[in-house]
């Protein structure tokens, strides 16, 4: 049996946070603003994996009014929620994902995210996909002052 999920994340960019994708440090001017490290795409991948199998999303599991979760690396949520998704008899068959983000260019990172990832996620590089767009200067993420992801995950029973 097969279950499909998608997730969607957007953080506002600000001066004085560190900028954090997939796990990974992005030299930039600005970071990502939120309770926790406000990485996007680790959000993203969370929303998608809980999505599939309907377990409500991240904001039910891990609460932006929690002080547990204040400055967490997202990266330690990713792993509960993966560990969530073991518990319910089901592992990785895909991961499909896109970071949009007129700025930094994200491609000198995206290798690095893939690594990351696929080793937290216990899963081959090749089921991990990530794309970057720019907004073509159009809405938030176009006027530089947020960066979203969106991501597609197939999860397969074991």
């Amino acid at each position: 049996m097969y279950r499909i999920g998608q997730g969607f994340d957007i953080h506002k960019l600000v001066e004085g946070k560190k900028l954090i994708l997939g796990g990974v440090e992005i030299p930039y001017s600005k970071g990502l603003l939120g309770h926790s490290d406000a990485d996007v795409l680790t959000h993203a991948i969370i929303d998608a994996m809980l999505g599939a199998l309907a377990l409500g999303d991240i904001g039910t599991h891990f609460p932006d009014n929690d002080p547990e979760y204040k400055n967490i690396d997202s990266l330690i949520l990713l792993k509960h929620t993966y560990n969530l998704i073991k518990q319910q008899g089901y592992t990785i068959n895909n991961i499909d994902c896109t970071i949009l983000a007129q700025e930094p260019k994200m491609k000198p990172y995206i290798q690095s995210i893939r690594e990351k990832l696929s080793n937290i996620l216990e899963t081959d590089i090749s089921l991990i996909s990530i794309k970057a767009k720019t907004m073509e200067e159009l809405d938030s993420v176009g006027k530089r002052l947020a960066i979203s992801a969106q991501t597609v995950i197939l999860l397969k029973r074991s």
